[in-house]
């Protein structure tokens, strides 16, 4: 069977509703390939080149696809691709922003879980939960590392800075302790996750398998010579001020 070609056109037979879905899976299409470039960078190249890739590939990107969405929409960007409209705004309404986008993260991460485990079963869930964090923690610190410029000679001085910058630092509440010249604790006082399951009447989610690779390699990637010890995370029992904490070391001689 032929089919007659086609060009694009600016007039369209298309309901507007039809073009809106379209649209927004435009997004979803937009942010899976991007997902599979990065898996198959890895798959050739290894975790660690493909985040310096990422990392530019992104920054070039970024102010590209904004830049656009505001000729078309009618807003103005700046040089860096960042929206005029969001300068005019309060730090406590960008907070709010900020939040609100961690949220939406922790959402994501969530859905895909609940989706797996429904689908196949709850080990499978943590398995799949486990190897994306494995991948992502270092990622999230790069990032960090990077976008606020910590480069402290103390490499827990350093790793505090960094756990405050966070997507979860933004949703959690959390209590970072120096306990010595060779100790950091961080203490996860209210965690959301878990903060809902309770209000639900469930049990914590037991976690600690996913946070020991989480917490590891964020630290790692901070700086390699950085130990982990999970001092308590469900399923262990913990108090009622904190759900999971964790110890971070460094050998004094290597400071």
């Amino acid at each position: 069977m032929h089919h007659k070609a086609t060009t694009p056109t600016r007039e369209t037979s298309r309901s507007p509703e039809e073009l809106m879905a379209m649209i927004a899976d435009t997004l979803h299409r937009t942010v899976v390939h991007y997902g599979l470039w990065w898996q198959e960078v890895e798959a050739q190249f290894g975790l660690g080149e493909a985040i310096t890739i990422e990392r530019d590939v992104w920054r070039k990107i970024f102010g590209l696809y904004v830049t656009r969405l505001g000729r078309i929409l009618g807003f103005e960007v700046d040089e860096n691709g960042i929206p005029m409209a969001l300068k005019d705004k309060s730090p406590g309404e960008l907070q709010k922003l900020l939040e609100g986008a961690s949220a939406n993260w922790l959402a994501s991460d969530g859905l895909w879980f609940q989706e797996v485990e429904q689908r196949h079963d709850l080990p499978t869930a943590q398995e799949c939960n486990n190897a994306a964090w494995e991948r992502f923690s270092p990622f999230e610190a790069e990032c960090i590392r990077s976008l606020h410029r910590i480069t402290d000679v103390d490499p827990l001085s350093a790793l505090a800075s960094a756990l405050e910058q966070r997507l979860y630092a933004n949703i959690n509440k959390y209590t970072i302790a120096r306990t010595d010249e060779k100790t950091l604790i961080l203490y996860m006082n209210n965690c959301r996750v878990q903060s809902a399951r309770n209000r639900k009447g469930l049990e914590d989610y037991p976690c600690k398998s996913g946070g020991l690779i989480e917490y590891t390699t964020f630290a790692q990637t901070i700086d390699p010579r950085i130990k982990t010890e999970c001092i308590g995370c469900p399923p262990d029992p913990h108090p009622a001020e904190w759900f999971c904490a964790w110890r971070f070391t460094i050998e004094v001689g290597h400071l």
